[in-house]
């Protein structure tokens, strides 16, 4: 779902990169001000867990694979507007770090993910979140959800290639929404999964345990288990050579660990894990400094009101 520079035309790209700004402006408007919060270690272990479950292709029938979107899983876990913040923090590390999507079209990458996969899937959780009277029906309303959540970031990337006119709407919709049904039900039983395993955690562990939990989960899944992730097309791309139209541009800029690899190890296993785990680091640190400043500027208007 991450799209590349160049697939993208026209204006398009400041069009998705406003729209993204605007909805990144108001769910830190709504997480500044929020009454029930996340710690800023769990926030950065499950943003963390985020990045390394998107490391893991997995692959589905047609020669293609998929991974993990997460928006349902981090609003989940986390409430509506940090999880929106959580995916976006995913998006853009992987953009400026691994060169997993493209600088100038950033912006419709974090509206498909991060707006839409966690902002609208979140609603949809949450509506069925309140209907909700066992387990099961929790688990059923999960998974929907998160299935949702991709399907409709794939509506979202299939309008954005036929406004710029790289292909006509009716021909990469059918293809998208075919790929991505089968993806998103992987996504809805990685969700269901994680979602109740960490609730469980939680359930019988400290604070401090249960944050720790989800980011030793996330450097082992990046570090030892990303190297198997399957090498087969993600939707987006077995969509994009099948219409001919993956005509990927040079990056921006040189990114310091491109694609998922650390140029000075040439073993592959350990050069993938190494990035990977790299990966998890920066991630949890940058959103563990995202919180407190969240945190400092909430308690520096306190004290001045």
């Amino acid at each position: 779902m991450h799209i590349p520079n160049g697939m993208l035309q026209g204006g398009i790209c400041p069009v998705t990169a406003v729209i993204s700004v605007v909805g990144l402006g108001l769910a830190a408007f709504k997480a500044f001000f929020s009454k029930v919060k996340p710690s800023a270690g769990k926030f950065a272990a499950i943003t963390a867990l985020i990045f390394a479950g998107q490391m893991i292709n997995f692959p589905i029938s047609g020669g293609t694979s998929g991974h993990l979107l997460g928006g349902v899983l981090a609003v989940a876990l986390l409430g509506i507007p940090f999880g929106i913040l959580s995916m976006a923090l995913v998006v853009t590390i992987q953009c400026l770090i691994f060169s997993d999507g493209g600088f100038d079209v950033l912006g419709a990458n974090i509206l498909n993910m991060a707006i839409i996969g966690a902002g609208i899937g979140g609603l949809i959780q949450a509506y069925f979140k309140k209907t909700q009277t066992s387990k099961l029906n929790y688990a059923l309303g999960l998974g929907f959800s998160a299935w949702s959540a991709v399907m409709l970031a794939a509506l979202a990337c299939s309008i954005e290639l036929a406004v710029s006119g790289v292909v006509p709407f009716m021909k990469v919709i059918t293809a998208m929404w075919g790929v991505h049904a089968f993806i998103g039900i992987g996504e809805g039983l990685i969700t269901i999964a994680v979602c109740l395993a960490l609730a469980y955690e939680t359930s019988n562990a400290s604070q401090e345990k249960s944050a720790a939990i989800p980011l030793i989960a996330a450097g082992i899944i990046a570090f030892v288990l990303s190297p198997f992730a399957s090498g087969l097309p993600d939707g987006l791309e077995w969509v994009a050579q099948k219409y001919q139209f993956l005509h990927e541009s040079a990056p921006t800029f040189l990114s310091p660990l491109p694609d998922y690899s650390v140029p000075a190890i040439s073993n592959e296993f350990f050069s993938t894990g190494a990035a990977g785990l790299a990966g998890v680091m920066v991630t949890a640190i940058a959103a563990l400094v995202l919180m407190k400043l969240l945190g400092r500027q909430r308690l520096a208007l306190e004290q001045t009101s």
